[in-house]
């Protein structure tokens, strides 16, 4: 029988309970409704509302369920409308009338805002861990390779000499704001408590909602009934939070399979975490890049999914808020799935510095390393600029790098040039000077790798 069924002379057609049914994507908060069931009998049993033996034995039964499930001596009926439904069924059937007063002073509006706010909190904390592995694995990576040379880029084309370990700590600091941001919404998400708020109007009965807080680990009841039930904003705010780590996901994909192309050859996958080709025995596909690089649209469309959902919905609860559930849950899987995947790959492969080196000697990286040696000796920074610009149209038209460029050919350039300035325009001394805050000396990166743990261990879930 539906909770609902009371006000209608006939059933349901079978049609209205396939459309309406969340029961196949909302059982996964069977735990958290049992939950919040237990708290809410705990209150109104405390609060005098249902006798406290009552009260007890609705506690009991609903641990008894939870217990059941777990062991797996009980299944969810997939014929229920919803996870609610089951579980004040299931303990109706065991404690009969006693069952049916679980829903004194509740409604299922109130209900359901709460189940989602206790299963996001359980999976923001799972995805707080696994984005302080990817960071750990990144400032480890970014210490081993705080040496080894390679071109920063701009306009994807050579610019500066950085280091491969410097590379890698940009997106351990971006991940470090995604997790961050992860921490926030969960601040955000309980600070509220919705249950309490009825449908949208509260409530009658003489309740507790400073208690039932407690109990589930807010710090407050929600402050309006009406905005207890009909609040997604945190749904929104992980889904924007998710969205942005799917960028950073994406945008370190695409290099990775940059890097792992033939023409760049800077890394190469571990061959558990890379995939072949059904005709072409040579290949070696980063398909876990790729596929991170394509499930970022995913999750963007679920960020899109719920704000094109509430934009137009007046107060209080409406049925379209059911479609909160699939986009949120589809988020967060898809990330969870991806961070999975992309930390082991990026512990387990294996860096190219050769090939590294290579690309930065050939692109004239150094020049502006080159114009800062005339600056140093006195000349505006300019006309060292229009020097030095000269300088690399000429190694390009000669087929030579400006570390290989004759000393005689700098001089007729400018007298200020000695034999210094190959000294001055090594790759190696053009990273390890600099020093300045941030920057991709080595002492600079393992300096940035540790203020990343240390940041990464501020910030507990």
């Amino acid at each position: 029988m539906k909770l609902w069924a009371g006000r209608f002379s006939k059933e349901a057609d079978s049609r209205l309970n396939d459309f309406n049914a969340s029961i196949s994507f909302d059982s996964r908060m069977v735990r958290q409704d049992i939950q919040g069931s237990i708290a809410h009998a705990t209150m109104l049993g405390a609060a005098g509302i249902i006798p406290e033996e009552e009260s007890g034995r609705i506690v009991e039964g609903l641990e008894g369920i939870l217990r059941d499930l777990e062991e797996g001596s009980l299944s969810i009926d997939s014929t229920a409308e919803d996870i609610h439904t089951f579980v004040e069924g299931e303990l109706t059937a065991r404690l009969g009338d006693a069952g049916k007063r679980l829903h004194t002073a509740r409604s299922r509006n109130d209900q359901v805002a709460l189940d989602l706010r206790l299963y996001l909190r359980e999976e923001i904390k799972a995805l707080g861990d696994q984005l302080g592995q990817l960071v750990e694995t990144l400032c480890q990576q970014a210490k081993d390779h705080a040496q080894d040379v390679m071109p920063g880029y701009t306009h994807l084309q050579r610019a500066q000499p950085i280091t491969f370990g410097h590379h890698l700590m940009a997106y351990a600091n971006m991940f470090l704001r995604d997790r961050r941001r992860l921490h926030n919404v969960l601040d955000g998400m309980m600070e509220a408590m919705p249950l309490g708020s009825g449908a949208l109007a509260g409530t009658t009965y003489p309740i507790d909602r400073q208690m039932t807080a407690r109990l589930l680990g807010f710090a407050a009841p929600c402050a309006n009934s009406m905005d207890g039930v009909s609040d997604r904003d945190y749904c929104i705010e992980l889904a924007a939070a998710l969205s942005i780590i799917m960028v950073h996901l994406s945008r370190f994909a695409e290099e990775i399979i940059l890097w792992c192309s033939w023409e760049f050859q800077f890394v190469e996958l571990d061959d558990a975490f890379s995939t072949g080709s059904s005709i072409m025995p040579q290949k070696k596909n980063p398909d876990i890049a790729e596929l991170v690089r394509g499930k970022s649209g995913r999750v963007f469309g679920d960020l899109m999914t719920l704000l094109t959902m509430m934009k137009g919905l007046p107060l209080a609860y409406n049925k379209d808020m059911q479609e909160d559930k699939q986009a949120i849950f589809d988020g967060v899987d898809t990330v969870k799935l991806c961070l999975d995947a992309f930390t082991p790959m990026i512990a387990t492969m294996k860096t190219r510095p050769d090939k590294m080196r290579a690309a930065a000697a050939g692109g004239f990286i150094n020049a502006t390393d080159c114009a800062d040696y005339l600056v140093k000796k006195g000349m505006p920074f300019r006309d060292a600029y229009r020097i030095v610009g000269g300088l690399v149209a000429q190694c390009i038209a000669g087929r030579q790098t400006l570390e290989t460029l004759p000393l005689e050919d700098y001089q007729k350039a400018s007298p200020l040039f000695d034999q210094d300035v190959y000294q001055a325009i090594s790759l190696e001394t053009c990273v390890e000077g600099r020093t300045s805050y941030g920057g991709p000396a080595p002492s600079s990166v393992l300096a940035q790798a540790d203020d990343a743990l240390a940041r990464l261990n501020q910030v507990t879930f």
